[in-house]
């Protein structure tokens, strides 16, 4: 595993040079189609990379953070798509770009830690399984000895861990930390003067930009998602390359001054979908990107011009193989009577029958093979209709 003081001695290209090199080749795998897992750990805001500008209580929720005017690129005269995203706009009006709103696993509560594993494992409950749902596809698709997937970041992460060998990727050693823990270390400390010194100095030198309120996303983190979509690209885009990638983004915990900071996640987690599809080239056509968090926010902002955890959220999907260019599932609205116990976005569109579709609709896994052993317990979940485009 490369860490950061060996990637600065080598350029981007001399990276991937390396790997392949040093014997980190992959087998031929059957077919020709690939995956990519893109995690957004914190809890992406729907509504906000997404807005519902026509619904009649969008505004009412979000005095401050409606997004208006310029902040949007408007796609079907009800949604708008946040203009941080906006080089996602091309791939909308190719078919090329799907987006699901009001999306979530069949978890509820709010929980980062047990949100994250349940989407992870793919058991139905936190702690239901200790693999990851996309290893045990992977052991469909071509067995425990043959390495088929690749994940990308600091450490591998449960979706990919399991009995089906992979091969890893990361830039930086150790993630970085994200600006809500670092502001809510910095309320911790704020009442004690000798903390509250120490932790600005260390905060200063960690990058002399940031304040107590914190700026956006760790550069380093941001700049290391960056370089791994890269990689990605270029490993599977080779004839004997990996099929299947998992990569993650932190920071999306927005529950103070969310605008900010979200700018320049989106416009990182664009540019990293375009990375991809400049880097697979002519492979774009088989490709699924799927991007998708733990789960959504409150519909309302809070006082601290954020939002805190909530239910429904927001799922996006990229490729050549996608059947895009619109807004996928059902929308149940804003209105007071249509929120999840009064205060989230109803999750009416189910991530596992997302993740049910690209799994047997775009990379051939039967639905026995689904149903029995890689989401157990979920035969009321059907796959998702309509998501991959067919040939």
């Amino acid at each position: 595993m490369l860490n950061r003081r060996v990637f600065l001695q080598l350029s981007g290209a001399g990276v991937i040079e390396s790997l392949i090199r040093s014997g980190a080749a992959f087998a031929q795998t059957p077919g020709e189609k690939r995956f990519v897992f893109i995690f957004l750990r914190g809890g992406l805001d729907g509504l906000h990379a997404l807005a519902p500008v026509a619904d009649p209580d969008y505004r009412r929720l979000r005095p401050t953070l409606a997004l208006e005017g310029d902040q949007l690129s408007y796609l079907d005269g009800y949604f708008g798509l946040h203009s941080a995203l906006s080089g996602l706009v091309p791939l909308y009006q190719a078919g090329e770009l799907a987006l699901v709103p009001a999306a979530s696993t069949r978890y509820r509560n709010r929980s980062h830690f047990d949100g994250q594993n349940m989407l992870e494992n793919g058991s139905g409950r936190p702690f239901g399984a200790h693999d990851g749902w996309l290893n045990r596809a992977i052991l469909g698709l071509n067995g425990a000895e043959r390495r088929l997937g690749l994940a990308l970041g600091p450490t591998v992460p449960l979706l990919l861990q399991g009995a089906a060998e992979i091969r890893t990727f990361a830039v930086s050693p150790l993630p970085e930390v994200d600006d809500d823990y670092l502001f809510r270390l910095g309320q911790l400390y704020k009442n004690d003067p000798l903390f509250a010194r120490a932790f600005s100095a260390a905060q200063a030198g960690m990058d002399p930009t940031a304040t107590m309120e914190g700026t956006g996303s760790a550069p380093l983190a941001r700049r290391d998602f960056a370089v791994s979509a890269q990689v990605a690209a270029e490993l599977m885009s080779q004839p004997g390359g990996p099929r299947i990638a998992a990569m993650e983004m932190q920071g999306w915990d927005t529950h103070f001054g969310q605008a900010g900071r979200l700018n320049a996640l989106l416009a990182d987690l664009a540019q990293g979908i375009m990375d991809l599809r400049s880097g697979l080239g002519a492979a774009w056509r088989d490709t699924v990107v799927m991007v998708a968090s733990e789960f959504g926010r409150t519909a309302a902002e809070n006082g601290s011009r954020g939002t805190d955890h909530g239910t429904g959220g927001l799922v996006l999907l990229a490729g050549g193989a996608v059947s895009g260019g619109r807004i996928h599932g059902d929308w149940p609205g804003l209105s007071s009577r249509m929120l999840y116990e009064e205060r989230d976005v109803a999750p009416v569109n189910t991530s596992e029958g997302l993740f049910k579709a690209v799994l047997t609709q775009h990379l051939g896994l039967s639905d026995a093979f689904v149903e029995d052993t890689v989401f157990p317990d979920s035969l009321a979940t059907p796959p998702f209709d309509g998501l991959i485009r067919q040939t």
